[in-house]
């Protein structure tokens, strides 16, 4: 296992860290694979108030494993934003005493998603107050943000400079939040890769088609390669529901070295397979298209049709898809079919893509049969 600093906090993490969200089957089941995680080398556990009993479980590990292992390992809590002190403050102590903890060593504002939300934090009375109270009596050592929320709102959220460390959303398969990344260094903030192998793509279990476009390697670890080469870049959330899901990822903790010339070429043998089977259909990210009258998060849409088209990704995509207007600020934007072909978006796209029928035609392969109703 390597370790990196997480900027400015001067903490040492492990490339990789366990996100306990995953592992809530059984106590006995969550208790071994935190300690299977640690005896492989991870000294970061991640949790959140939102994860059912994961700050309960976590807190009872941490008390059987003993002081000397507790003293080397780093545990973040995540807690959403409140428009008020009184509810974050309220929040905060319920998590030292489910934790057992004296002291939180990270906590991240939670879901920092929209203006709004970014507005209750830089408030003067909304929940940073309470938070930097809790940090001046010694309550929580290191503050961040967790985010779900467009690169521009990302990237006015650094720029607060209220934050330590961010966890977001970058993967091989969405760079898009590669600017975000370059701020954080720029200001010196640790950089925690949210879920890569599972929002990435459904990596555990990739297609055939993407296990042949990436051989010698697998589609895990050369996300998990492309990632790691990036100095930028602390750590990577890794979300085993079991012990044993613990070394297929961690095959390669040991190595955040510059990606090889023979990984290198394997990427650009995927971008030559994406172009060659999407040709003039591709949609290239760049985001012109909105705001879309209707809603519609256009590139996002287009994106899992990319994927689906060019790696057979579909089933990731349908995953992804299933959650518009299903997820909220987590995941916002409606579906393709929503499209009333008003030709909003058609003069704002340099590729001068036919949008309104690729919507149409992402929506029929990534939204699945319509399930009966059970009820009028």
């Amino acid at each position: 296992m390597q370790y990196r600093r997480f900027g400015k906090t001067e903490l040492s993490l492990s490339v990789f860290s366990l996100g306990t969200m995953r592992s809530l089957a059984a106590a006995d089941t969550f208790e071994a694979t935190v300690k299977a995680a640690v005896d492989q080398g991870i000294n970061h556990l991640e949790t959140a108030r939102g994860y059912g009993q994961s700050e309960v479980l976590l807190g009872q590990i941490l008390q059987k494993l003993g002081t000397a292992v507790r003293d080397r390992l780093v545990v973040t809590t995540k807690i959403p934003p409140t428009v008020n002190a009184e509810s974050m403050a309220v929040h905060i102590d319920e998590s030292l005493r489910r934790l057992q903890v004296e002291t939180i060593d990270c906590l991240a504002i939670h879901g920092l998603n929209t203006p709004e939300h970014l507005a209750w934090v830089q408030a003067s009375e909304g929940c940073m107050a309470a938070v930097q109270a809790a940090q001046q009596a010694g309550k929580i050592r290191h503050v961040g943000f967790s985010t779900h929320g467009s690169l521009e709102l990302i990237q006015a959220a650094i720029k607060t400079e209220l934050f330590e460390f961010v966890n977001l959303h970058y993967y091989t398969f969405f760079p898009r939040h590669a600017g975000a990344v370059a701020l954080a260094r720029q200001q010196d903030m640790g950089v925690f890769i949210i879920s890569p192998a599972d929002k990435g793509g459904l990596l555990y279990t990739p297609p055939e088609t993407l296990r042949e476009r990436c051989s010698p390697f697998e589609p895990l670890h050369l996300t998990y390669r492309w990632l790691l080469s990036q100095p930028a870049i602390t750590t990577l959330s890794v979300g085993p529901s079991h012990p044993d899901e613990l070394a297929y990822p961690l095959a390669v903790s040991d190595r955040p070295e510059p990606l090889t010339a023979e990984e290198l070429a394997v990427l650009n043998r995927l971008e030559m397979v994406a172009q060659d089977a999407l040709g003039s259909d591709r949609c290239h990210q760049c985001y012109a298209c909105l705001p879309c009258p209707e809603s519609i998060n256009i590139p996002e849409v287009l994106r899992l049709r990319n994927l689906a088209i060019a790696y057979d990704m579909t089933e990731y995509g349908q995953y992804r898809y299933r959650m518009f207007e299903n997820a909220g600020h987590w995941f916002p934007g409606r579906k393709g079919d929503r499209c009333t072909d008003c030709g909003d978006c058609l003069p704002r796209c340099p590729s001068e893509l036919d949008i309104p029928k690729l919507l149409r035609d992402a929506h029929q392969r990534l939204n699945g049969p319509e399930r009966r109703r059970l009820w009028g």
